[in-house]
């Protein structure tokens, strides 16, 4: 059902500077910042030939990011997402399987404009999961 990997997240406390540090140190592309107010964050993807990192810091104290990096001040991996054919296919799969789809279960659009979901980290070996549906 899953198909390649699109990106893996790491929240970070400046995605400014993260993204430079990314840049300078390890030589890489790096996208310009974006802002997501539905998911709280702003973003930069880092483009590798085999795959996509995606830096993300909270748009304000009500972020999700912003509760995790008060765990994680330094920041960390926070998710890894999946790519699907069918989003709302893969939903109905899933949750007949058991697992739990966060919020109410309706797709939001994601950074790339494509619908995105996000699957509960207790679900799945304390990895929040996101799915996107490209085609």
């Amino acid at each position: 059902m899953i198909g390649r990997i699109n990106h893996i997240a790491i929240a970070v406390p400046d995605v400014e500077k993260a993204a430079l540090h990314w840049r300078d140190v390890l030589g890489a592309d790096v996208s310009t910042v974006e802002s997501l107010p539905e998911h709280g964050v702003r973003i930069v993807f880092v483009n590798a030939p085999n795959g996509k990192v995606e830096l993300m810091e909270p748009l304000g104290e009500t972020s999700p990011i912003a509760m995790f990096l008060q765990r994680n001040p330094d920041g960390g991996m926070h998710h890894i997402c999946y790519e699907v054919s069918d989003i709302t296919a893969a939903c109905d799969h899933l949750t007949a399987k058991g697992a739990r789809v966060l919020g109410n279960g309706t797709p939001k659009k994601g950074a790339h404009g494509n619908p995105v979901l996000f699957l509960h980290p207790k679900d799945f070996n304390g990895t929040l999961i996101e799915l996107e549906e490209v085609r």
